[in-house]
C-alpha cells in the first residue's frame, strides 16, 4: 500500500479514541507542572523519552509480527497503574473497531478475536500499521507522534493555549520523535526481549489520582 496509509493512521481525525484522552496532560495542568508552552514541551519530553519509547518499541515488534500474545503481557508488565491499563485496552478496542473498517484483513480479524476486552493500544496500532502496509519504523513513528500530540492537544483545550505555540512544540520536537522511534525500531528488531521499558512513575501515580476524580474532562 502506498506510503499515504502512514499519514490516515496519524491524522488526529482518524477515529481511534484518542481525542477523548490527554496522556496525563490534564492531571499536570492541574498540578501547575504545564502552565504555558515551556511547560507542555518539558511535559512531551519526558512522555517521549519514557512511555513514548516503550509504546514505540511494542508499536514496532506488533508491525514486525511478533507474537501479539507476548506483545501484550510486554505491554501489561510495562505498565503498572491499573488506570492506564485499562485506559490503553479501552483505547486497543476503539482502534481495533477503526483499522477493520478501514484496512479489513485476517490478521486485525484474529488479533481482535484473541482479545476479545481488547489488547493494548500499541499493540493493535503496530498490526494496524502491518494490515496498511506499513513496516515497524512507520509503527513506531506513529506511537512517538501520539505521544506528544495527544497531550498538546489536550493542553490546547484545558488551557487555552494558543494553538500554534502547541503546534511549534511539535515540530521543535520532532528530531526527538525520530530518535525516539529509530531507538524503538532497532530494539524490536532484536526481539520482544530486548523492547524498551523506560517507565515514568509520576506519570503512573497522577493516572490513579485522576481516575479518582468525580469530574474531569478527559479519561486519562
Amino acid at each position: 500500500m502506498t506510503r499515504s496509509a502512514l499519514l490516515v493512521l496519524a491524522d488526529g481525525r482518524f477515529p481511534a479514541g484518542g481525542h477523548a484522552h490527554s496522556g496525563g496532560a490534564e492531571a499536570a495542568v492541574k498540578a501547575g507542572r504545564i502552565r504555558d508552552a515551556a511547560g507542555l514541551e518539558a511535559f512531551c519530553l519526558g512522555r517521549l523519552h519514557t512511555t513514548g519509547l516503550t509504546a514505540a518499541g511494542l508499536a514496532a515488534a506488533a508491525a514486525l509480527g511478533h507474537d501479539p500474545y507476548e506483545l501484550d503481557a510486554a505491554a501489561d508488565a510495562r505498565t503498572p497503574s491499573p488506570a492506564l491499563r485499562a485506559a490503553s485496552r479501552r483505547l486497543g478496542r476503539q482502534l481495533m473497531r477503526a483499522a477493520r473498517a478501514t484496512w479489513p484483513g485476517p490478521g486485525l480479524d484474529a488479533l481482535a478475536a484473541a482479545f476479545p476486552r481488547g489488547a493494548h493500544q500499541p499493540v493493535v496500532l503496530g498490526a494496524t500499521a502491518r494490515a496498511a502496509g506499513r513496516g515497524p519504523e512507520d509503527a513506531a513513528h506513529c506511537a512517538a507522534y501520539e505521544t506528544a500530540g495527544g497531550p498538546a492537544t489536550a493542553t490546547v483545550r484545558l488551557l487555552g493555549l494558543d494553538p500554534y505555540q502547541a503546534t511549534a512544540v511539535l515540530a521543535r520536537l520532532a528530531p526527538v520523535m525520530d530518535e525516539v522511534a529509530a531507538r524503538a525500531t532497532a530494539a524490536a528488531r532484536e526481539g520482544v526481549d530486548a523492547l524498551p521499558a523506560a517507565s515514568a512513575p509520576l506519570l503512573d501515580i497522577t493516572a490513579e489520582q485522576h481516575a479518582a476524580w468525580p469530574v474531569r474532562l478527559f479519561a486519562s
